[in-house]
């Protein structure tokens, strides 16, 4: 199973902070922003890039049900998880199934720019939050 770095996802609490951040500082582009209230994400997300590197800045927009909001409450903003290609989502979670690797199938969905994810199960990965994703729109 090939895999590449894709990107790193960021907890952070004031979105457009952490943007000025992010354009000012470290003079990254942002390449989209969007809202996405569907269950299990409920997060403002902005995607920065930096010289073809991304980072995915996550805001929780309800502080009850998202997902962020529970990391930052239990951990503090920071890093949320790593995010490394796959060529084949389908394929690759069979693959971690083989090796009793288990994903939190409640995750899995398609982004608005058509990627495909699932997110690991943390206490199989060391305790890091490792997401799985492919592009099929791109095959």
């Amino acid at each position: 199973m090939n895999k590449k770095f894709d990107h790193i996802g960021v907890a952070v609490r004031q979105l457009q902070e952490s943007i000025d951040f992010y354009e000012n500082i470290l003079g990254a582009t942002m390449i989209d922003r969007y809202r996405s209230e569907a269950q299990g994400v409920e997060s403002e997300i902005a995607i920065m890039d930096i010289d073809g590197n991304r980072t995915e800045l996550l805001c929780p927009t309800n502080n009850t049900t998202s997902p962020i909001a529970r990391f930052i409450k239990q951990k503090g903003k920071g890093v949320h998880h790593v995010a490394y290609q796959v060529d084949h989502l389908d394929e690759a979670i069979a693959s971690l199934k083989d090796e009793n690797i288990r994903v939190m199938e409640d995750t899995r969905r398609t982004n608005k720019h058509g990627r495909r994810l699932i997110y690991l199960n943390p206490a199989d990965t060391e305790g890091t939050i490792i997401e799985f994703c492919d592009y099929p729109n791109e095959h």
